[in-house]
């Protein structure tokens, strides 16, 4: 493994945790996400493919990120940062999980700028897009992954809410009259 971006190589117990976390990328889902970014762009070739390098390469500056949360939200985004220096892009990666995060997407979802400007999550990345990706039916867009449930609130009548008061549950049993006076289990304890 090769230093990037100014780390030391990782080893031992890091680099087992680090490659864990690279087994868990998902070329199919990341394939999906990718297929999704570029419908919602309404470009082809936004993401060129779910592998990994490719998927890496288009979003690492963030640029791409900021456009899909404006399509789903205009306005989500107020400047894209078009530099290509480190802190610029890493700007562009945050502002995109605070919009991410007003459009729904819930906290333990969203990813940390280093998982994708170091390469160190991809597979969070892709978790949050996925988030995100359920979200853009709310926006007009097309979604991808399981339709979201919608609430089903009851509003019962303090009438209703009293209906069962005066009734004994056939949860409750009946133990007539009986108690554990007397019980032992086991052999007692000699001193």
């Amino acid at each position: 493994m090769t230093a990037a971006f100014g780390r030391a190589t990782k080893s031992g117990m890091a680099a087992e945790a680090h490659n864990k976390l690279q087994r868990k990328y998902d070329e199919g889902r990341a394939e999906e996400v990718s297929q999704w970014i570029n419908s919602v762009l309404g470009e082809n070739l936004v993401i060129a493919s779910g592998k990994a390098e490719d998927f890496f390469e288009s979003l690492k500056d963030g640029v791409v990120l900021c456009r899909l949360a404006n399509e789903l939200q205009p306005g989500s985004i107020k400047k894209i940062e078009t530099s290509k220096m480190a802190f610029k892009c890493m700007e562009n990666i945050n502002n995109f999980c605070r919009a991410a995060n007003q459009m729904g997407v819930p906290t333990t979802e969203l990813f940390q700028s280093v998982d994708l400007w170091e390469r160190q999550n991809l597979n969070a990345v892709v978790i949050c897009l996925e988030s995100l990706g359920r979200k853009a039916g709310k926006y007009g867009k097309l979604s991808i992954g399981p339709k979201e449930s919608d609430k089903n609130v009851r509003n019962f009548t303090d009438e209703q809410m009293r209906a069962s008061d005066g009734m004994i549950s056939l949860q409750y049993g009946s133990n007539k009259g009986a108690s554990q006076t007397g019980i032992n289990f086991g052999n007692s304890r000699h001193m």
